[in-house]
């Protein structure tokens, strides 16, 4: 493969002459150019394999560079060099298509990394990604296959949404598949999973007696995951005090450990997922504004098994295959009837319910053919109409904002979870279907305390 060619456009000589000597010494010819128009002109004439762009041009803005090369040459990867705190320039022009983006003052250590991983894309024709692995034909399948092969040659943070069971994980781990960094880790972790006092040093890590029990030095999650994906399963439930030191780390790409006197530079995309509403949360104030709009650059929701039933028949099928080979024996089927009572079951718990009911209906069939009987499906009902709660008028009768009204509403509804469970906090917060601190939250805000 020839000598990878960089398009630099920078209308500042001297942080031309900065990437040029640092790109030169990485075996990467270079063309420097110190305006919009300029660089285009060369687009026209060259082909490049990197671009890095200031944001502030003379004649124009980056993003309409990064835009501009997306509508023409969308597998050249565009990085966008920032003035330093300006993240909401970086979101931009993540957001319009930009490979990364570094700030300034640069640094070097992370401009290699960023500059490495894109020349890796060199030569790479995005595809579908794989049916095999994320299966059906709906539109809504076909559409996210479709964007985890674009997402995947981007290094900028992605935010998947969806029910429990619908397969979050399998997209962060396709995205990760398909990109330049795949062979580099893939660290998953439960945020909800890590006892709150425990979380610092196991995303950030610790020095040896830096507190009582770090009787060695520890590997943070962020350094386990260094030039790979870290994925932050339902990191609706982080404590907003790690909400803020996430937010540092993703936005000067360093960590500092417990202990540490320094800050260390780490290269990790972040791919993070909750079943949660996040937006909702924002507005309650239990997540971070600013952390939201950071993990949230490109959203990818997955639908629940409900809205794509037609999917249904082959995900059975692709089960059922795993299933019979894991347990060597031949492949069971399913009767006609017991297909139709599995495309007449909403799935509360998707895909991942599917898997487990056809699980025990393989342990219980006989002469491995599946009837419905064997399925075991809970019966389901109609969901109850909504009515109002007992006692409390329409908002415009009883002369109430809105907002006032759901605070009613949710005070009537904490008040029974509490006297049902005899005033334990936890019961309640259980029975509501809410974590602990999220009824804490309510409690003061409501003043119920």
């Amino acid at each position: 493969m020839k000598q990878p060619l960089a398009l630099v456009v920078d209308d500042e000589p001297a942080i031309r002459e900065l990437l040029a000597i640092t790109l030169e010494r990485m075996a990467i010819q270079v063309l420097s150019v110190g305006s919009l128009a300029e660089a285009r002109r060369r687009l026209a004439e060259q082909r490049f394999d990197l671009c890095l762009t200031d944001i502030r041009l003379p004649d124009g803005n980056g993003l309409d560079l990064v835009e501009y090369i997306q509508a023409r040459w969308p597998l050249l990867p565009v990085a966008v060099i920032t003035a330093h705190g300006n993240m909401e320039s970086a979101i931009r022009a993540l957001k319009h298509g930009a490979f990364d983006f570094v700030s300034k003052p640069l640094d070097l250590g992370i401009l290699r990394n960023l500059v490495q991983t894109a020349l890796k894309l060199r030569g790479i024709v995005p595809g579908d990604a794989s049916p095999q692995q994320l299966l059906g034909e709906s539109p809504a399948m076909r559409d996210i296959r479709t964007k985890i092969a674009k997402l995947a040659r981007s290094q900028a943070p992605v935010f998947v949404s969806g029910e429990s069971g619908t397969g979050k994980e399998l997209v962060a781990r396709l995205i990760h598949a398909l990109s330049p960094r795949a062979e580099k880790p893939f660290v998953a972790v439960n945020c909800g999973a890590i006892p709150e006092h425990l979380m610092e040093s196991e995303f950030f890590g610790h020095r040896r007696g830096s507190f009582t029990g770090a009787v060695a030095d520890k590997m943070g999650l962020f350094q386990a995951a260094e030039g790979g994906c870290l994925f932050l399963d339902e990191v609706a439930d982080l404590p907003l005090g790690l909400q803020v030191k996430l937010l540092r780390a993703i936005q000067e790409k360093s960590i500092r450990p417990l202990g540490e006197a320094r800050e260390i530079p780490v290269d990790v995309r972040i791919v993070s997922a909750t079943h949660k509403n996040l937006a909702e949360l924002v507005r309650t104030g239990q997540f971070r504004q600013d952390l939201f709009y950071r993990i949230n650059v490109i959203e990818i929701h997955v639908p629940p098994l409900r809205e794509r039933r037609g999917d249904i028949p082959i995900l059975a099928e692709h089960l059922l295959a795993r299933l019979a080979a894991s347990n060597r024996q031949p492949k069971a089927v399913l009767t006609p009837e017991a297909m139709a009572a599995l495309l007449n079951y909403p799935f509360p718990g998707n895909v991942r319910e599917l898997e487990n009911i056809l699980e025990r209906a393989v342990a219980l069939c006989e002469n491995q053919r599946i009837t419905a009987e064997d399925l075991g499906l809970p019966a389901t009902r109609p969901e109850p109409a909504p009515t109002l709660v007992e006692g409390l008028p329409l908002p415009a009768d009883a002369g109430l904002s809105l907002d006032n009204y759901m605070d009613e509403v949710e005070k009537q509804a904490i008040r029974h979870a509490l006297e049902k469970t005899r005033w334990n906090r936890t019961a309640a917060a259980k029975l509501l279907g809410i974590t602990f601190r999220a009824l804490r939250y309510k409690l003061k805000k409501l003043g119920l305390e």
